[in-house]
């Protein structure tokens, strides 16, 4: 009898692939306690999203209060007040276990009390500022108009899809194949209806709303002008066919492209500056909304001090009804509560871990940059998040957390934290100077330069490197076009079309 050695080994093969086996393996995982977790959640919230967030984890649970709510809450609760009285005696240890000791209201209420006294600021800077919703919306506007003409049914289906397709400053966003789509199946309508009703659209108030693009926009506005109005041929022709040039005041070659006299082209060109390429610019489309700092600033002689904002203190306090029923109950109740307690607690310590890193970054951003506080812009020092991290001795992604979206309110105005960290430039004597310091150094010569003769990138970078600033021409090129500011040729042509006008 012989015996495959070759099978057999094959065979074994299979089974040991077939077969599975425990291995140990001892590997190491960073793992966030919950608190640390709910920690970093709440420092890089901004103060509407804090205030959200903090109200759905008081919606559900019992054991956190608002202090306006708490006179409410505790009203059922003359057990409470009983219960407290028939606890005058020394506390067992499950008791000392919840007491309010930790999180005492008299301690959180002098503490808010405390940041709204320091605050300084007076009325002028009060925080609850009423809306004024007294204008409608351009949606509004053209519901009502399209209410008021005579279009029937259909057409009138057609003019609400076009109205809706409508972004804030009057545009039409979607195209006809797209309007046409959005009626069906209730509404089934060719491209050349919707077309049709587009252009009745578009002679409501304001003209030209619903456009495709500010040139159809102003040819809308121009075609609705008076018939013999001076001017109104060439500047229609101008809008159709040569905007760009109209837009960069290309003067010359305006005049070259149409073969217009320049009165004619400079009538033309004083029609199309008076009409609106943005129609729904002048409509309330927008909800106001109010940049509430989270941090002020102020002078104390010498010194720049900080405080928070009493917006930032939600005013939460432990609510003593419940506790008093923690002390009392028992099993799978006092286990709930006894949860809810420990959550209400983390969130209170991780409220004030919060705030108070947030205080500290900013009073070492204040202490950085207390030239700009006194000089402007062009005092402002380099600073990056490792220079603050390093100073307050936390992580850098901890700054970043802080300073997300949250504003400082100072004596030159608003600003977010994030604005006051900047690159560098370097300087002749190796020195750095902050990218923001620049731009105000170039702002400021440009604002000063001859209007015959604007100052090119290059000699502007010239002019920076004779105060210390080693800033190329590429590099003055991308700050000038950062502050919205023309090369040295649209300048020049902008002051002549301001003579010439």
């Amino acid at each position: 009898m012989s015996f495959d050695f070759d099978n057999y080994g094959t065979l074994q093969n299979k089974l040991l692939m077939i077969n599975p086996s425990l291995q140990l393996r001892l590997t190491q995982k960073l793992a966030m306690a919950p608190q640390l977790q709910q920690a970093i959640r709440l420092l890089q919230l901004n103060r509407i999203e804090l205030r959200d967030y903090i109200q759905e984890l008081v919606e559900a649970n019992p054991l956190l209060d608002h202090e306006d709510d708490v006179e409410q809450t505790e009203q059922p609760g003359k057990e409470t007040s009983a219960d407290t009285e028939t606890t005058e005696s020394p506390n067992t240890e499950s008791e000392q276990d919840y007491s309010l000791d930790e999180y005492d209201d008299q301690q959180w209420q002098t503490e808010q009390d405390q940041w709204t006294d320091n605050a300084g600021w007076t009325d002028d800077f009060s925080e609850r500022q009423l809306e004024d919703t007294s204008s409608s919306s351009l949606r509004e506007h053209l519901l009502a108009q399209i209410e008021l003409a005579h279009f029937n049914e259909t057409d009138a289906a057609i003019a609400t899809a076009i109205v809706y397709a409508i972004n804030d400053d009057g545009f039409l966003t979607d195209d006809i194949q797209e309007l046409r789509e959005s009626l069906l199946p209730e509404v089934q309508v060719e491209d050349d209806e919707v077309l049709a009703v587009l252009h009745r659209v578009q002679r409501l108030e304001p003209v030209g709303v619903a456009s495709r693009d500010p040139g159809e926009c102003i040819c809308v506005q121009l075609k609705a002008q008076p018939t013999g109005t001076a001017g109104a041929d060439l500047a229609l022709r101008l809008a159709r066919d040569h905007l760009k040039l109209v837009a960069n005041n290309a003067y010359e070659d305006m005049q070259r492209e149409t073969g217009a006299s320049p009165d004619a082209l400079k009538q033309a060109l004083e029609l199309i500056r008076g009409l609106e390429p943005h129609p729904g610019s002048r409509f309330d489309n927008r909800r106001d909304e109010y940049l509430i700092p989270d941090v002020y600033v102020r002078r104390d002689g010498d010194e720049w001090v900080t405080t928070l904002s009493p917006e930032s203190n939600p005013s939460l306090r432990l609510n003593k009804y419940y506790i008093g029923l923690l002390r009392k109950s028992g099993g799978k109740d006092a286990e709930y509560l006894r949860g809810r307690l420990q959550e209400a607690r983390w969130l209170l310590s991780s409220l004030e871990l919060r705030n108070r890193t947030l205080l500290k970054v900013s009073q070492c951003i204040v202490d950085t940059q207390r030239e700009f506080l006194t000089d402007g812009e062009i005092a402002m020092k380099p600073l990056i998040l490792k220079e603050v991290a390093e100073q307050v001795g936390v992580h850098e992604s901890t700054v970043s957390r802080a300073t997300t979206r949250k504003y400082m309110l100072t004596p030159r105005g608003i600003f977010e934290l994030k604005y006051f960290f900047s690159s560098h430039v370097r300087t002749l004597s190796g020195g750095m100077v902050s990218a923001t310091a620049t731009k105000a150094r170039i702002q400021i010569l440009i604002e000063n330069e001859p209007s015959t003769k604007p100052l090119s990138d290059q000699e502007l970078s010239q002019l920076l490197r004779e105060t210390g600033i080693c800033a190329a021409r590429r590099t003055v090129a991308k700050y000038r076009e950062s502050l919205g500011l023309g090369s040295s040729a649209e300048r020049r042509r902008a002051y002549r079309r301001t003579v010439e006008f």
